[in-house]
């Protein structure tokens, strides 16, 4: 009887929870180092040993990686730094294991050119006295492994939109699992993860909370996209919402300086929109809840605005603005960095001088 040799192989988590499960040493702990890489979008990981188990960044020693494979050096001088700045509780390997994020440094001590964080803390720093507040909404598509959205018909599309938002159902909340496996690691690291919901656009959803890297739809075989656009037609787009805030906001009659806030984003539209994600301009049409790429414009309640003060905010004339303009594949300290250093600090663009029309050839008469 012939025996067939499979052609590929599988991936077993039954098999491998028997290895997890082994008991690890006392003086061991396995430290996964986080950054994010030369696109400026995805994240790479590497994990080594320690000794003993860190409580602070400050007792995690830098590393370094091959800068040439991740699209942040020159083969000829391919080292770059990992220098920690937060760790996590691992919610993959479990017990006393960590999950640690990471700055990424050149050999001569300056921040690579992804290391937005750098810059950021910078600008928060200099505006600590107007404690500054972010809220990010992340949303993000779930895909199948060839590149489809998740439960979508294969090569056709689902019911148009409408109930998918917040919706209920085998039909209407595609990914859920992945979703719930998510909020629950996010707790389980210590994270501050705010809420969750499903989107407008099938396979789509949407989570509050600070940076971080949904691992968890590995572990179900499928990916998670970070396209503003992910599919296009009549689909949402997905973006990264930011509600801002200062101590002058949310105090009475706080609108005042919000309203200010505004007219400062408004004076540097063009700039925001240069660091608020690539290809952005697939989303901001002016359709799919959405103000145009083009144009600035603000107001109550309105989900088409560039600046959307919620309804509440301008009832209680305090609180806070969303600004509805980045992607979903931004870097978050770009964008926090950039809002903080227009609204707070003050920051304007440098006029650009002005081109004056050529001058014509003068002559003898003249």
């Amino acid at each position: 009887m012939e025996t067939r040799v499979p052609q590929s192989g599988t991936m077993n988590k039954a098999i491998l929870s028997r290895y997890l499960a082994l008991p690890q040493p006392d003086n061991k702990v396995l430290a996964t180092y986080i950054w994010i890489d030369g696109t400026g979008e995805n994240l790479r990981a590497k994990t080594r040993t320690l000794d003993q188990e860190p409580k602070l960044p400050e007792e995690i020693l830098w590393w370094n990686f091959d800068g040439s494979s991740t699209g942040q050096a020159e083969g000829s001088n391919s080292d770059v730094y990992l220098k920690p700045v937060a760790i996590f509780k691992d919610p993959f390997m479990l017990g006393r294991n960590k999950l640690v994020m990471c700055e990424t440094y050149k050999c001569n001590n300056e921040p690579t050119a992804t290391n937005k964080r750098f810059k950021c803390v910078e600008a928060m720093t200099l505006a600590s006295d107007q404690i500054p507040w972010f809220g990010i909404e992340q949303e993000y598509t779930l895909l199948d492994r060839d590149g489809w959205p998740f439960g979508w018909p294969k090569g056709g599309f689902p019911h148009p939109q409408g109930p998918y938002y917040c919706g209920v159902g085998a039909t209407q909340a595609l990914g859920r699992d992945v979703v719930e496996a998510h909020y629950k690691a996010c707790l389980y690291c210590g994270i501050n993860i705010s809420g969750t919901n499903a989107e407008v656009m099938p396979a789509q959803w949407e989570y509050q909370v600070g940076p971080c890297e949904v691992r968890i739809a590995e572990e179900f075989g499928v990916q998670v996209s970070l396209n503003p656009k992910p599919i296009p037609g009549d689909w949402n787009g997905a973006g990264c919402h930011t509600n801002f805030s200062t101590l002058a906001m949310r105090e009475p009659n706080g609108i005042k300086d919000i309203d200010e806030a505004i007219a400062r984003l408004k004076a540097r539209h063009k700039t925001h929109i240069a660091v608020y994600g690539k290809g952005n301009e697939r989303r901001l049409t002016g359709r799919h809840e959405t103000a145009s790429i083009n144009q600035f414009n603000a107001g109550i309640a309105n989900r088409g605005a560039s600046i959307r003060i919620p309804r509440q905010v301008g009832e209680e004339k305090c609180g806070y603005l969303e600004d509805r303009r980045p992607a979903s594949n931004c870097d978050p300290y770009a964008v926090t960095d950039i809002i903080v250093r227009t609204i707070c600090l003050g920051e304007k663009d440098i006029p650009e001088e002005p081109t004056l029309p050529p001058r014509k050839p003068t002559t003898e008469k003249e």
